[in-house]
């Protein structure tokens, strides 16, 4: 094997292109992204596998009570016969697997007549809506908030920021919801005679989306800012960043090229799950505004033991989290160019 500078050459037993593809930075991005995309294939495969088990584990059947009613043993059999579900439980796992590969998700037990793929594309519009404009308030808030409390480290306004990031840590989503209702829906309407108040529900793409969407961003913000505040006071701590104040540089330029980019990178390994999270949908702010999206949706596909439904949602989650995460890592190259993807 060719030795170089000390060390093996990585491409000495590969064709030529294929080495300089390998060791250029670009090809090496490349590969690794195909690498990761490959290897979300045994990834869902082992969601679907364990999500399957744990449903046909778990007591009781879709028809149980189905509708607020009691069915017949009859209909319990015949409905079974049409889903397949009076099959091996290992042959109703293949042929769920056979239908995967033709995209074929199945037909929802609780919605007669419609397919888990026609449900889901019906709410992720919403909840997409809700968990992009969330996320956008997010990083720059909880990024500056961070920031600037770090700059200003035991001052009036670190204090200030702080507080706010522990206040909004400290409220969960349903009360911070339930207050915003209360107090911009109910009694804002009441005291404006109806002239101005938000509208608590029936979601659309206008003045129904403010309560929604700072009711989503509060804790992200608040975990942002601190972490931000943390990763931002360790970089200013660093003798290179002694060294730039030294030179006489700005305090904007010192800011923006040296600290904030060295403090990122534990800040965007957490934006990854963060923004897999509102683009998946959460439950409690569909639930309390009144959202139809796929979070609330999951969860009465599993109160009602709606396999498919229960299914397909759960491959929609596992696989917004691998990529949120693949995107992660990618943003890591750009951010540090010492970083190196294998």
């Amino acid at each position: 094997m060719a030795v170089i500078a000390g060390r093996p050459n990585r491409g000495a037993l590969l064709p030529a292109r294929l080495s300089a593809l390998t060791d250029s930075r670009a090809g090496s991005l490349a590969i690794f992204i195909i690498k990761r995309i490959l290897w979300m294939i045994p990834i869902v495969f082992f969601v679907i596998l364990i999500t399957f088990l744990l449903m046909h584990l778990a007591q009781g059947s879709p028809w149980d009570k189905s509708g607020g009613r009691q069915l017949s043993a009859d209909v319990v059999n015949n409905l079974n016969i049409k889903y397949g579900l009076d099959k091996p439980e290992y042959q109703q796992f293949f042929i769920y697997l056979g239908n995967i590969v033709h995209f074929d998700f199945g037909l929802s037990y609780q919605y007669e007549g419609k397919t888990v793929t026609g449900l889901i594309a019906e709410g992720i519009p919403y909840t997409a809506t809700l968990g992009v404009l969330a996320f956008i308030i997010i990083v720059p808030v909880g990024v500056g908030l961070g920031v600037l409390a770090a700059l200003r480290q035991n001052t009036r306004v670190d204090y200030i920021t702080m507080g706010f990031a522990t206040a909004a840590a400290s409220f969960p989503n349903f009360v911070i919801g339930a207050l915003m209702v209360v107090v911009f829906s109910v009694l804002m309407a009441k005291w404006t005679q109806h002239a101005f108040f938000l509208p608590a529900a029936d979601f659309a793409l206008d003045d129904h989306l403010i309560m929604p969407v700072i009711t989503l961003s509060l804790l992200p913000i608040a975990y942002t800012a601190r972490l931000t505040r943390a990763s931002t006071l360790d970089t200013i701590r660093q003798d290179f960043i002694r060294t730039a104040w030294a030179k006489g540089l700005s305090e904007r330029l010192v800011v923006v090229k040296h600290v904030l980019k060295n403090s990122l990178i534990p800040v965007v390994t957490t934006l990854g799950p963060t923004f897999a999270f509102l683009v998946t949908g959460s439950l409690i702010v569909e639930t309390v505004f009144n959202i139809p999206g796929i979070g609330r949706a999951f969860v009465t596909a599993v109160e009602s033991r709606d396999y498919p439904m229960i299914l397909g949602t759960t491959i929609l989650f596992s696989i917004i989290i691998a990529i949120a995460n693949l995107v992660v890592d990618v943003m890591y190259v750009f951010i540090d160019p010492r970083v190196r993807l294998t």
